[in-house]
């Protein structure tokens, strides 16, 4: 396997495992340990989902530069560059356009307003989805490139 697939793969497959752990299980988990109030449970997720962005950032350019790299020397298909790009693309959407919309909501919430759900969360979390099909389908691609 050439160098810069190693990379993306590793950085992909770490990219998912973060993704699936924290978006898919702590963060709903969190709100169902004892103790843990509307206003803890919205602290902790802000601090938790902003280390997580960070880190995806940082593995996002190491799945690009690692299939970029790849690709120049056929390790990587268009296709799986496609699929890591489109990833890319929604991390950035969600850190840039969603993510404030829910520290807006947030925001209100714990300044004790009551409203309606954010339409926000759900979009969010359809995004993750489509993120974590892109991140496995790449990897994949890559590793039978």
């Amino acid at each position: 396997m050439h160098a810069g697939s190693a990379v993306a793969v590793a950085a992909t497959f770490i990219w998912l495992g973060m993704v699936l752990a924290i978006s898919f299980l702590e963060a709903p988990l969190k709100f169902r340990a004892p103790g843990v109030t509307l206003p803890i449970g919205l602290g902790i997720g802000r601090l938790v989902f902003r280390a997580l962005n960070t880190c995806e950032a940082v593995l996002a350019v190491a799945v690009l530069a690692g299939g970029f790299t790849a690709q120049k020397s056929g390790g990587a298909s268009g296709a799986a560059m496609w699929v890591f790009v489109l990833a890319v693309v929604v991390l950035a959407v969600q850190v840039l356009l969603v993510r404030p919309a829910l520290t807006r909501r947030s925001d209100r919430v714990l300044a004790g307003e009551d409203g309606p759900r954010s339409r926000a969360h759900l979009a969010y979390v359809g995004l993750e989805v489509v993120k974590v099909i892109a991140l496995a389908v790449g990897g994949v691609l890559v590793l039978a490139g």
